[in-house]
């Protein structure tokens, strides 16, 4: 059975050295928002969000593995995080609360790859970023997170925000 690993994801560099690492976002959210079509229209709303959680969670994984320094403390891990997630241009990341005992959390990203821009449905739909970050948490803390999406861009909000529990 094949399982995504950070290997996976080839030499860039090697393999595009004329249009180069980057592309823009449009081509993105294209990838995502026809698969989320797609997946919606083949398990329905509920099965299609879970599995865009569960991507995004694995990716978060392979994220805080690979690039992350998991040795650092809690303040200089999420410092690490803010840095590498506007280095790979996925958003701004503020942490506006944390748990005295490290356990809760609300993150908060601007300039959301996934939907900030969007025009307004009235739900949240950063499914895959709830399982991102809840990825990345689950790994540097060595136990369960779940991650849950407060407000959104595409919900009139002009961040999208995360409690992870």
């Amino acid at each position: 059975m094949y399982r995504f690993k950070w290997q996976d994801l080839g030499n860039i560099e090697n393999g595009r050295p004329n249009l180069g690492k980057n592309t823009p976002v449009a081509v993105y959210r294209l990838m995502q928002y026809t698969m989320r079509s797609v997946l919606f229209e083949q398990f329905g709303p509920v099965e299609a969000s879970q599995l865009f959680y569960k991507a995004g969670e694995l990716a978060g994984v392979e994220f805080c593995k690979n690039l992350l320094d998991t040795s650092l403390g809690i303040d200089a891990f999420l410092a690490d995080l803010q840095r590498c997630m506007k280095e790979f241009e996925i958003g701004i990341l503020r942490v506006e609360e944390t748990g005295v005992d490290g356990s809760n959390f609300v993150l908060v990203i601007a300039e959301d790859l996934d939907c900030s821009g969007l025009p307004p449905t009235g739900e949240t739909v950063c499914e895959y970023d709830e399982g991102f970050l809840a990825g990345v948490m689950s790994t540097y803390l060595n136990r369960k997170v779940v991650a849950k999406e407060i407000d959104c861009w595409a919900k009139g909000d002009r961040v999208c925000r995360f409690r992870l529990t």
